[in-house]
């Protein structure tokens, strides 16, 4: 049997015992959720039956513990940034797929496949952490949100790691962010690139909002073989 790693299968099961008491998980806090944070449950549920996946099957492939995927799907708990990765890998679904797509406004005509208008951008909400996409619906290499990130909010307890290109802009606020062991202090109006496939991770250790305009590009596979 694989070795959990850096999903730790001790954290798992102490944020879905806080979740089944009611109390705050690493994610967030679960009195804070809204109806973006009750989409995610469904789209993972919906998500997970379409690829043919038990919950068994699901927590292997993506080393989350199958008590965890369970709260979130029923949102029970707000999954931190690293959980919500790995589950989304684990799906090979593209980041949209997880956000689940806003509906068109009554009586409008439907626009162009490449325009997201603002009121129609679905929203994840983890808490401490909230995820806007930007990038209009379909499959596309690049993907573009806004990070609300709460005082005190961070990407989770380990560092996230995946072939992709990163980059953003800092647009209010403060944020750390780590990249392959190195931290740099960023603030509004400062930006970064970076390799995804190198270990990273981002907080906020200020006293306001943080808002970052995030992107990612798909890379090919074999740049990191």
């Amino acid at each position: 049997m694989k070795k959990r790693g850096a999903l730790s299968l001790a954290e798992d099961r102490r944020d879905a015992r806080a979740a089944q008491a009611g109390l705050p998980v690493r994610g967030g806090d679960r009195s804070g959720a809204s109806k973006p944070q009750h989409q995610l449950g469904a789209n993972l549920r919906r998500l997970r039956h379409q690829k043919k996946m038990s919950l068994q099957q699901l927590a292997l492939s993506s080393g989350v513990s199958v008590g965890m995927i369970s709260q979130i799907e029923r949102d029970r708990a707000n999954p931190s940034m690293r959980v919500l990765t790995a589950i989304r890998r684990a799906l090979n679904i593209p980041i949209h797929e997880m956000f689940g797509e806003a509906s068109e406004a009554a009586g409008e005509a439907a626009d162009p496949p490449f325009v997201r208008r603002r009121r129609d951008r679905p929203q994840i909400d983890l808490g401490k952490l909230k995820k806007e996409l930007l990038t209009s619906g379909g499959n596309h290499n690049l993907q573009i949100m806004i990070l609300n990130v709460e005082p005190g909010g961070e990407s989770g307890n380990t560092a996230l790691s995946y072939p992709a290109e990163k980059g953003g802009l800092v647009l209010a606020g403060a944020l750390v962010l780590s990249v392959d062991g190195r931290e740099a202090s960023l603030s509004e109006g400062d930006s970064f690139v970076f390799d995804s496939a190198l270990p990273h991770s981002f907080r906020n250790e200020g006293e306001r909002l943080a808002t970052i305009l995030w992107i990612i590009g798909a890379v090919q596979f074999d740049r990191h073989l």
